[in-house]
């Protein structure tokens, strides 16, 4: 572990809804949060295990990954990463904002049932050299295992049983499932899915770090501004603790009726970001009939549409904007001798500039709006930087939750359509729903319908 955080918070914008002493009142509940999460004797205690990104990810299962994605990258063009949720946004996150130009593909399946989607991408690999990583706890999740099925299928059939086996990697239970077992049998490499860490926590596990690495990107450096944040959180006073000011803040908002969180950026390389925290803190917090609904927005793009309904709509959103201090390319704006389209008082600048300006303005118009922001900044998107970023988010997350008073490390809701599927479907075990649920389809579906 080395350096501070490179993260800062600014909450500037909170005022008047939120102010800087109404944050401070919070910090009995917040220590008690704290201390709820240190000592493990709060909900979900059991999947703590990613508190610890140094103790979940030690030296030699980091040496081993690393080793593992130079191999491949050795010996195929591409990686398929197989799965769903937290099995696959935290490496995508990652990847999206980081990789450099020409760096080793990465793509993705079993995060849809689309047939067009996947229909498409066994046609794209039809004469790649390509791998597999399948990630799940169980191997038994629909969407990844019907992808991993028809996946290695074609990879059988384009090099071979014996070789496809030296190309697939499985990241799994340590000990059972069975993706588990398949592994054992068919003799694929496999890295562990911790069994105290929940998919959506797991990005600093061989679930994320493996593809992560694969495409190039420095996952030691990654971890260290982890580990560096995590350090960071142990002292649970606010005022040095941006991470729950954060929580402490999200929550003061949603106990005034700001109950849609907007996370804003101007870089598009961190789409991806907003989708992980979409998942990170929608299925955290999403139960009991509460907890802030997360979106997302993409600036200056998404100003020309949904710019309108930010500043004038239904007051019942805060904003937390995604600064990029430094590290853009200088991509200067020239000069014209005729001006016609009345640009030369940009002339000399950088796009950099000019995006630094606009998101400048939109915070400022948005506050006077009656949207409060706070801005999370980083120097540059790094590994070290973005390490301590999906850290924060987490460790905000948790703490988050407890405010709320739910347990932010399950997902019962996330069974229901499960079980409507597999009776629909006659999965084996599910015969006694099966006739009540297509009962229920067929009393609702189709009784209103309107028709050109």
């Amino acid at each position: 572990m080395s350096g501070q955080v490179p993260l800062a918070l600014d909450y500037s914008y909170l005022s008047p809804e939120v102010t800087a002493d109404e944050i401070l009142s919070w910090q009995p509940k917040v220590t008690c949060a704290h201390q709820l999460l240190m000592d493990g004797t709060g909900p979900g205690n059991d999947f703590l295990g990613w508190l610890d990104p140094e103790a979940i990810m030690p030296a030699a299962q980091l040496t081993a990954i690393q080793q593992a994605a130079a191999r491949l990258r050795n010996e195929v063009e591409v990686m398929v990463v197989i799965g769903i949720g937290g099995s696959y946004l935290g490496a995508r996150t990652v990847i999206e904002a980081l990789a450099a130009p020409g760096s080793p593909q990465v793509w993705y399946a079993g995060q849809t049932l689309s047939a067009e989607y996947t229909a498409q991408l066994l046609a794209a690999l039809e004469g790649k050299r390509f791998c597999l990583n399948v990630v799940s706890k169980s191997g038994t999740t629909t969407e990844p295992a019907v992808a991993f099925r028809l996946l290695r299928d074609q990879l059988i059939r384009q090099v071979g049983k014996q070789r496809a086996s030296e190309l697939i990697i499985a990241t799994t239970d340590p000990a059972k499932g069975a993706l588990r077992q398949m592994a054992a049998q068919e003799g694929y490499q496999t890295f562990p899915i911790p069994p105290n860490v929940g998919g959506r926590f797991s990005v600093f596990t061989a679930v994320g770090l493996l593809p992560i690495a694969f495409a190039g990107i420095d996952i030691a450096a990654m971890l260290d501004g982890a580990v560096c944040c995590a350090h960071a959180c142990a002292n649970p006073d606010l005022r040095h603790n941006p991470a729950y000011m954060y929580a402490t803040a999200r929550n003061l908002l949603y106990a005034k009726g700001k109950v849609i969180e907007l996370l804003a950026s101007f870089e598009p390389r961190v789409h991806y970001l907003a989708e992980w925290w979409k998942q990170l803190y929608g299925e955290s917090e999403g139960k009991r009939l509460m907890g802030i609904f997360p979106a997302s927005v993409e600036f200056t793009t998404d100003l020309h549409s949904m710019g309108q309904w930010i500043q004038e709509g239904r007051r019942e959103i805060f904003e937390t904007f995604i600064n990029i201090a430094g590290g853009m390319p200088a991509v200067k704006i020239p000069a014209d001798a005729d001006n016609a389209d009345g640009l030369n008082f940009l002339a000399g600048m950088s796009l950099d500039e000019v995006n630094r300006r606009a998101f400048e303005g939109t915070a400022l118009a948005h506050r006077d709006g009656g949207v409060p922001s706070m801005t999370l900044t980083l120097p540059e998107l790094s590994a070290r930087p973005f390490g301590a970023l999906l850290y924060f988010f987490e460790r905000a997350c948790a703490i988050s939750g407890y405010l709320l008073g739910v347990n932010p490390f399950n997902q019962p809701g996330v069974e229901s359509y499960k079980k409507n599927m597999f009776a629909l479907m006659n999965k084996p075990g599910y015969e006694a729903q099966s006739a009540e649920v297509i009962a229920a389809v067929q009393e609702h579906v189709g009784k209103h319908v309107v028709t050109f």
